[in-house]
């Protein structure tokens, strides 16, 4: 994607600005505040009104009192990377590119083309901060001070990969990071950035590094919850939502600030104690079952959302990006397709539109929803074990049907039943797929995680061994690899191409240039 069209919603958001300057947030007096906090694998089960029975998050459950429950709210993927692309775009993972996870020097990341929340709220006097984890791109043109942030405090990637180092902007000042400390660190970071900004309207993007593992809390917080390590991080998450509240009150911004919680996928259950819990949600992180993608979400804004309400309308992280920015008075892109909607009318109990939501796990489409209708056309069978294999995903000869509203667990297949439903929500997943393809929106990167990513990996495990047991000639050999990789890069798509009506070979042609199995 060219940069063009970031350069233009720039400058049509200064105009607005300047041609309306006593419009824009005139009622409250100032312009909104936006706090997004978002969790890493924690599960809807993960809190006290998500139904956890040992994990005790008065903080959330206080934000949940003040404000907005959302109980059928969606990330934008069922892994880090492609959620929070979508997050901070309004577009889905299969637009933006964003269709799997980065890795520690990952060659590619989310383009710079992209017009992130940050970006859009920048030319309205925004000032913005992106505090914990980025996982959209480690290297320096895919950071977030070059994606609209201002100020950048975190890792940028996961904790289990590599060394997970920590960063103020671009400076490397801790390797690798102590992660007993992240979660109370990002916490003071936010305070701190919330009280220097307070005069001026400000967007904090809060995206912690727990409860992804390895798991780490801080001493105050060890041995606390009954359920375990994970309990004690869980809890720890609640403390820092619960400092965050009282800052905001205490700068008396409360009233001019929307506060959002949420989490960035389902839990990790093949970690076993160390992961999380769906609740009654079937699934788990790497999937698109409901418990792979359905999140907790809470939103207060004193003053302005209603307290204390539990809403059932269907949200997700995409539309964060149109709800922050039209509360702005910004202009919406009109270069590219949006996919999100503005919740507000959602949240403050007005009429919502019906929804669709596309479920997507790396560049397939496996499922749909649309109103209370659920229709999968592949899905992941966790009875064969493991996480993330391409060989545990099923494709039902007839797609599966699930009444969302009387069966979230999805337990009931009624595509028998329910014929005419199976044919329009296939028709829509059709056509979406049909637009998705017509207008190619980030092809070279969709390609780049599907044929050159995985060799890249394979060499980066095979590069030590290299070292070790053939010395000096270990750079030689890499380079050869990597020649390597970049014919297969070139030549894959022609041969899955060649072989797409199906042969004997298709599947072990696919594994090989398709996805590693990896640990996201």
């Amino acid at each position: 994607m060219k940069h063009r069209g970031k350069v233009t919603i720039l400058i049509l958001g200064l105009l607005i600005t300047a041609a309306f300057p006593g419009s824009i947030g005139e009622e409250e007096g100032r312009m909104p505040n936006f706090v997004i906090i978002m969790c890493d694998d924690m599960g809807y089960g993960d809190w006290s009104r998500g139904g956890s029975p040992t994990i005790h998050t008065p903080n959330l459950n206080r934000m949940a009192d003040e404000g907005v429950q959302m109980t059928q709210f969606y990330a934008g993927g069922p892994v880090c990377s492609p959620c929070r692309s979508a997050l901070l775009t309004g577009r889905n993972s299969i637009r933006t590119g964003v269709i799997s996870v980065f890795f520690p020097d990952s060659e590619m990341g989310m383009s710079p083309g992209e017009i992130t929340i940050a970006e859009a709220l920048k030319p309205m006097g925004y000032v913005t901060a992106c505090i914990g984890k980025w996982h959209l791109g480690d290297r320096y043109a895919y950071r977030p001070l070059r994606q609209g942030f201002d100020y950048f405090y975190g890792l940028l990637y996961s904790n289990d990969m590599l060394n997970p180092n920590l960063y103020m902007n671009d400076e490397l000042i801790e390797q690798p990071a102590v992660q007993s400390t992240l979660t109370k660190r990002y916490t003071q970071e936010a305070i701190s950035f919330m009280e220097s900004s307070k005069d001026q309207p400000f967007f904090l993007y809060l995206p912690h590094t727990m409860p992804h593992v390895p798991l780490a809390a801080s001493e105050e917080f060890l041995g606390i919850s009954k359920r375990g390590l994970y309990g004690d991080v869980i809890e720890e998450i609640d403390w820092s939502t619960g400092q965050i509240l009282d800052a905001l009150d205490r700068l008396g911004l409360g009233e001019d600030t929307l506060v959002i919680f949420t989490s960035d996928n389902g839990p990790w259950t093949i970690k076993k104690q160390d992961g999380g819990s769906a609740g009654l949600l079937r699934g788990a992180k790497g999937d698109t079952w409901e418990g792979g993608m359905r999140e907790p979400f809470i939103a207060r804004w004193k003053g302005r959302l209603p307290a204390g309400v539990v809403c059932t309308e269907v949200g997700s992280v995409i539309d964060l990006f149109p709800t922050c920015v039209k509360l702005a008075g910004g202009a919406i892109p009109t270069d590219r397709p949006i996919d999100g909607t503005d919740l507000m009318p959602a949240l403050e109990g007005k009429e919502f539109p019906e929804r669709t939501i596309f479920y997507y796990g790396y560049n397939h489409l496996t499922a749909v929803r649309k109103g209370k209708w659920k229709l999968h056309f592949a899905y992941y069978d966790h009875s064969k074990g493991g996480y993330a294999k391409i060989t545990n995903w099923v494709i039902p000869d007839t797609p599966l049907l699930f009444d969302l509203e009387a069966d979230p667990s999805e337990r009931f297949d009624l595509s028998k039943e329910h014929p005419e439903v199976v044919d329009e929500l296939t028709q829509t997943a059709e056509r979406y797929k049909e637009e998705i393809s017509s207008n190619a929106e980030n092809q070279d990167l969709i390609d780049w995680f599907i044929y050159e990513q995985p060799f890249s990996l394979l060499v980066g495990m095979l590069e030590p061994t290299l070292v070790s047991s053939v010395g000096p000639l270990a750079p030689a050999i890499v380079a050869i690899f990597e020649i390597a990789i970049n014919l297969i890069g070139a030549v894959a798509p022609v041969l899955v191409n060649l072989i797409e009506k199906a042969t004997p070979v298709e599947g072990v042609l696919r594994w090989l240039v398709e996805k590693i199995p990896n640990n996201p």
